[in-house]
């Protein structure tokens, strides 16, 4: 995910957007089975197989019109806030937003179900920097910080059940230094 939030970081604001949802596995998968259920045989309204180079195609032209529709622009922001309604599906919501002004993308992911929890949070990137409580849920803050950017993550979850309800990956593009 910060390979391609690392670029869409040196964007403008809605190229910037495009290269992130473009580039988002968890958008592509959705597209992709909304593909494959407008192509099943029962259906007449495409071939009933689809190429892999097809599909991509196709998945490709749905984000470019998913990015044409949604786009809003806001405090210098450009944003996309899209819903994933077709479920059963891990995500409920995918948003991106790219600063006009400057280097930095943001992507956060809203979870469907309350199978991920802190605890597989914890074990798959260790423990958070910083935790805090807002409102009506907690969050747990990661970070990576090299010579080129600064990532941060931010997972909300529920103090209840302790299942995550929102992830937010930020990137924000460094300055580089003059030796």
């Amino acid at each position: 995910m910060l390979p391609y939030l690392f670029d869409a970081a040196a964007l403008p604001g809605e190229q910037g957007i495009q290269a992130i949802l473009e580039n988002s596995k968890v958008l592509r998968a959705y597209v992709a089975n909304e593909v494959r259920t407008e192509c099943s045989p029962h259906k007449n309204s495409c071939a009933p197989t689809v190429d892999r180079s097809t599909l991509d195609k196709e998945v490709s032209k749905r984000i470019d019109e998913i990015v044409q529709e949604g786009m809003v622009h806001r405090h210098k922001l450009a944003i996309v806030d899209y819903k994933l309604t077709r479920q059963p599906f891990p995500f409920s919501e995918i948003a991106a937003v790219k600063s006009e002004k400057n280097p930095e993308t943001y992507l956060t992911l809203s979870l469907a179900g309350r199978s991920y929890t802190a605890a597989d949070v914890q074990a798959k990137y260790g423990v958070p920097y910083d935790t805090d409580v807002v409102q009506w849920y907690s969050v747990f803050k990661y970070r990576l910080d090299n010579p080129h950017y600064a990532s941060r993550a931010v997972f909300e979850i529920d103090p209840v059940d302790g299942a995550v309800i929102k992830v937010a990956v930020s990137l924000k593009l460094k300055k580089p230094k003059n030796h």
